[in-house]
């Protein structure tokens, strides 16, 4: 069974660093583009960045290029996001799952983490 497990994450202020890590299990993890998605209260979860099966490309939500880089490592079944000159509209739970397509906005698996909880504030 498809399990993920995100950590990282922290209160840190306007302009901060944070690395989010997430251990994927239960598929074969390096045959499968990995994202992270993002929700706060009331919104629907949504992608912000993706990388390809080998970590060769990524691509990111505009909020977010720039600020923000992914990477994998396949030995050890995890993606990590490193977010940079972070924002307080950053604030949400971050998520990670696997996609089928690249370009699809929709998580492969139904199953979701619990989350690592970001909150940029002064």
């Amino acid at each position: 069974q498809e399990r993920f497990v995100e950590s990282g994450g922290g209160w840190v202020q306007p302009g901060g660093s944070l690395k989010l890590s997430c251990v994927a299990s239960g598929f074969n993890f390096s045959s499968r583009h990995m994202a992270w998605w993002r929700q706060t209260p009331g919104k629907e979860r949504e992608p912000v960045a993706t990388i390809s099966k080998t970590g060769g490309s990524a691509y990111f939500a505009e909020s977010v290029s720039r600020r923000f880089t992914i990477t994998r490592d396949n030995t050890k079944n995890t993606v990590f996001l490193h977010m940079n000159n972070l924002k307080p509209e950053d604030s949400a739970v971050y998520f990670c799952n696997a996609k089928l397509e690249y370009r699809n906005r929709s998580p492969l698996y139904d199953a979701w983490g619990q989350g690592t909880q970001v909150i940029i504030s002064s």
